[in-house]
């Protein structure tokens, strides 16, 4: 009997070890989903915000560069002598059919011609003929104003139309107004295909474009707040479903988003992207669930060989080890859909990028263009006096040119990154930079040029830095435009003089006076493509850079004519204190 009684707890021993054995790795097995869940969560939210902020950049770009497109649209019609002299015979039959054919090539919603008492006497859309609009914004501001007006009215549809006009004068005297209206609805509508929610509020918050026409003539804050109100039990349900271990940025109908802003230069406009983290969930979900399910698998398979003491116990195991391969399978079938469903979306996103790409290459490349000609122009006389030298066998005054020619590569990689980042280009980069030094890079920079030429210079400048908030590489794309401009203005002289100074005080301004001919259109010369040069000699976007990297910087750019000839260029930017 005393055996028997002390061979029960050996026996019980292997069961106890068992038993505590499932319980360790269960719990290892729930710590490992949290803590999987966690990681893969936070990594998967992040890959998903660099795709927003991606989105971001490249919708925020698309719309500046239409806005940007179709300002310029306005002059060249205000300057057609074909409109011109229509408006001044009135004779309007073949007006309209013009308008058509200039609102398909230019891709616009529509072009309308008014006379100057607010008639529509020719348009796109042949309905509106004959109807006044004299009471319009676009009109009245049009017309009290000498430049391109930007007017946004609302529609009988309750939506919001977006036009640029501008008056067309002839001999001085007001002959009507051409108006052109921008199609951003169409944008959107478009970019409403996405998952992604897209809003655009104007300098007072009120939403005047989104993907969701709901949310159209509404304060930013007031539509992410259009939510119904949640019961306690109601919110608890949703922050553990939403529980991810990131921070949920807004909601839209029960929906939780990640919330994406950004500046738009354009009256005041800011850009809101909200994209739900829906998918992250999903993946990290297919994820988990992948790993729960060969947990799973390895648990079944040593309950399976834990079993076979009892044929029982091997039968029941066996039927959960059936019922798991099927929602395995089942699983497997989910998460290649999901697959399939992820590269489609990447495929879209891919064509979206590459559209956005084709669109601003045209724009950028006559830029890139104008701004890589002075070091190209430079590099080929530095190269020119290095093969001088080496047939000369004078190496160390050669390895100056080549030092030369690699510095002004690097400028050139610099320039052509700013010029990439023009439309975008914000002030958190501006650092102190000294004038004086920027101004006698750019003059070395010139130098072969100003050499060629026999131009004579006369230099004032203080003899202490004088301090300036700006990046230095566009500073001195704007210094490099002034004294180019004012060589081209001084070909045709047999002597030429060219004054440069810089004068301290509450605003550095930078004086460059040419002996050229002066300036016949001052009031056009800042505008992008406009040129006094021979077709081929220029593109008219170097002073248009400079005047917006003026701008940009809190300075002022501007010109005038002096007696008895020549043209005085002011560049002024805010000094500040030398720390």
């Amino acid at each position: 009997m005393i055996s028997e009684r002390s061979n029960e707890p050996s026996r019980r021993w292997p069961n106890l070890i068992v038993r505590l054995g499932v319980i360790l790795l269960i719990i290892s097995t729930v710590t490992i989903i949290l803590l999987s869940n966690l990681y893969l969560t936070q990594n998967y939210s992040q890959a998903k915000r660099s795709e927003a902020e991606r989105e971001l950049s490249l919708y925020s770009g698309r719309l500046i560069s239409e806005l940007q497109r179709v300002s310029v649209v306005p002059l060249l019609l205000s300057r057609d002598t074909g409109l011109i002299s229509d408006i001044n015979t009135r004779d309007y039959q073949l007006t309209s059919q013009r308008l058509i054919t200039f609102s398909d090539e230019i891709r616009v919603k529509s072009i309308t011609l008014l006379e100057r008492f607010g008639r529509i006497v020719a348009s796109s859309d042949r309905s509106d003929l004959g109807q006044n609009l004299r009471s319009q914004n676009f009109f009245f501001n049009a017309m009290r104003q000498s430049g391109t007006v930007f007017t946004i009215s609302d529609n009988e549809k309750g939506r919001r139309s977006f036009f640029y006009s501008r008056k067309l004068e002839s001999q001085g005297k007001v002959l009507g107004v051409i108006v052109v209206e921008v199609g951003l609805d169409n944008l959107f509508t478009t970019w409403s295909a996405n998952d992604a929610t897209i809003m655009v509020t104007n300098s007072e918050g009120i939403v005047v474009l989104s993907t969701d026409q709901d949310f159209l003539n509404q304060s930013l804050e007031t539509a992410l707040l259009a939510q119904p109100t949640l019961t306690v039990l109601e919110r608890a349900i949703r922050a553990t479903g939403d529980w991810n271990g990131t921070e949920v940025d807004a909601y839209i109908e029960d929906q939780a988003l990640y919330r994406l802003d950004t500046a738009i230069p354009f009256q005041g406009w800011r850009l809101t992207y909200l994209t739900p983290f829906q998918s992250v969930r999903e993946k990290v979900n297919g994820v988990l669930a992948i790993g729960i399910t060969a947990l799973a698998l390895l648990l079944a398979l040593g309950f399976y060989f834990l079993s076979r003491r009892a044929a029982r116990q091997s039968f029941l195991f066996k039927a959960e080890s059936e019922e798991l391969r099927a929602l395995n399978d089942r699983l497997s079938t989910e998460i290649t859909q999901r697959e399939r469903a992820e590269r489609n979306l990447q495929v879209a996103e891919a064509s979206l990028e590459q559209s956005s790409k084709l669109a601003a290459l045209g724009e950028m490349s006559a830029a890139v263009s104008h701004e890589l000609n002075q070091p190209l122009a430079a590099m080929r006389t530095y190269l020119a006096a290095a093969k001088l030298l080496l047939s000369r066998k004078r190496s160390e005054e050669a390895l100056s040119s080549f030092q030369r020619i690699d510095d002004l590569i690097g400028r050139m990689g610099t320039i052509t990154q700013q010029l990439k980042s023009y439309s975008r280009k914000g002030s958190e980069d501006l650092i102190p930079v000294d004038f004086v030094s920027s101004i006698n890079t750019s003059i070395s920079m010139m130098a072969p040029q100003l050499g060629q030429q026999a131009v004579e210079i006369t230099k004032s400048l203080p003899d202490t830095p004088v301090s300036v908030l700006a990046d230095p590489v566009r500073l001195e794309q704007v210094i490099v435009n002034l004294l180019r401009n004012a060589l081209d203005a001084m070909k045709g002289q047999t002597e030429r003089y060219l004054q440069i100074s810089l004068t301290a005080g509450e605003m550095a301004t930078l004086t460059i006076q040419d002996n050229g001919p002066g300036i016949e259109n001052l009031d056009e010369m800042f505008e992008p493509f406009f040129t006094t040069k021979k077709p081929g000699e220029g593109v008219g976007l170097g002073l248009a850079i400079s005047s917006s990297i003026a701008q940009d910087l809190d300075g002022r750019l501007f010109a005038r004519n002096v007696s008895p000839r020549g043209a005085v260029f002011e560049f002024q930017l805010p000094q500040i204190e030398d720390k």
